[in-house]
């Protein structure tokens, strides 16, 4: 039987004839409303994503996903050292979802011009991936003195590459070292691009008095977000029950620890989707209902015709039901089309600017979440089939009789 009502459905969408009925432009009103909803909550879904990948990917940048350092630190940049050995940190590295291990060294300092001065962390580092994709000018530091700074620093101390600067380091006495500035980089982080100056890691060894094994810590990047929390197990096992040869126990920190202001504003975020979505769904529910209560007004001879010649009230509400998986569905496909579209466009060419001041970056980005797209089109259409449910019950009130006499 079953069968029968697919046809019946199918003949009475696709017809000519019904094409040419004066109530099609408000099931093709029904319709936009779909396309739009579907079309929105994708673009929505991706630009979040999107987002919220690229400031944690700017995040990482200046402290990594994963970080250990010395268990006995305060929370300051003044980082107390660690020993580190070549097996850990090759022990680190053969670690599943693991793609780099660096170390660092950080210390807090002081630049000063003739007529400005600011407050900064100079971190020497030996992994510059990300700041050599950042830079806007000059070369990576090369020597012990050669340092890059942000533009936003440059600007604020009337500075350009190639300048030198003194930097001071207070400690129970103050220390000045004359830098020489190889390059400029912008990540659109204000803040971390404002505090961060990029060196060697020798620098910071001598003005602490370190050993070449010394250093603040261990900085570990995963080959995906997704795998974080399984990366960090593996780091926290592999050095929780272990101490350096001084005696130092380590401290593991993942990346939302280490920033949770940034990793709390992200989360606000996901409950924009989450209204964008509802919202949407409304949308696309009433058009569903719409589109339904015409379809079957517009039927209403075929409906009385149908039970006359002994259809139940199941048949029949089957064959409007799935003329609305048909009008539903028609809609979904042109949604994900437009709303793919419009994502691609985007993530190809970033045409939609943003206020990098504001945002952390400077155009709009997206993401092709594939996982999510596939549970948000499966989603709406269990809504899609529920919400149905309810305009094909008026197809019982209608009395065959009355139909008749009515024609």
């Amino acid at each position: 039987m079953e069968q029968s009502e697919w046809k019946i459905a199918r003949r009475l969408y696709f017809s000519e004839e019904g094409k040419a009925r004066t109530s099609r432009p408000a099931v093709r009103v029904a319709l936009g409303g779909i396309v739009i909803g579907v079309m929105v909550m994708i673009v929505a879904i991706c630009v979040v994503v999107g987002f919220k990948q690229e400031v944690q990917r700017k995040v990482a940048g200046f402290g990594s996903h994963i970080q250990v350092v010395n268990f006995d630190n305060n929370a300051t940049y003044e980082l107390q050292p660690v020993e580190l050995s070549d097996s850990l940190l090759q022990k680190l590295q053969a670690l599943p979802h693991v793609k780099q291990v660096s170390i660092f060294a950080s210390k807090p300092g002081i630049l000063k011009t003739d007529s400005a001065f600011q407050g900064i962390v100079f971190k020497g580092t030996d992994y510059w991936d990300y700041f050599a994709e950042n830079m806007v000018d000059g070369v990576l530091p090369e020597t012990k003195n050669e340092v890059i700074i942000s533009t936003v620093l440059a600007n604020q101390l009337h500075l350009t590459t190639g300048d030198a600067i003194l930097c001071y380091f207070v400690e129970e006495e103050l220390r000045v070292r004359k830098l020489y500035i190889s390059g400029l980089y912008n990540t659109y982080m204000s803040e971390m691009d404002r505090l961060f100056v990029l060196g060697n890691i020798e620098l910071v060894r001598q003005l602490n008095h370190w050993k070449p094994t010394q250093a603040s810590g261990i900085e570990v990047l995963v080959d995906d977000l997704k795998h974080l929390e399984a990366a960090a197990d593996g780091v926290y096992f592999a050095t929780a029950n272990r101490l350096d040869e001084a005696g130092n126990a380590f401290y593991t920190q993942t990346l939302e620890q280490l920033n949770p202001q940034i990793f709390g504003w992200l989360d606000l975020l996901d409950m924009n989707v989450v209204i964008i979505i509802i919202l949407m769904l409304c949308v696309s529910g009433f058009s569903i209902v719409t589109g339904l209560i015409i379809l079957i007004l517009e039927s209403v001879t075929l409906i009385g015709t149908l039970k006359a010649l002994g259809a139940d009230n199941r048949f029949v509400r089957r064959i409007f039901i799935y003329e609305s998986i048909l009008l539903v569905g028609k809609g979904m496909l042109w949604g994900n089309v437009l709303g793919l579209s419009i994502v691609a466009l985007q993530y190809f060419t970033q045409i939609i600017p943003l206020e990098a001041a504001t945002y952390y970056v400077s155009y709009v980005p997206m993401a092709f979440p594939w996982a999510w797209l596939v549970a948000l089109n499966m989603g709406v259409l269990l809504v899609a089939w529920v919400i149905m449910l309810a305009p094909s019950a008026i197809v019982s009130q209608i009395s065959p009789a009355k139909v008749m006499h009515f024609e």
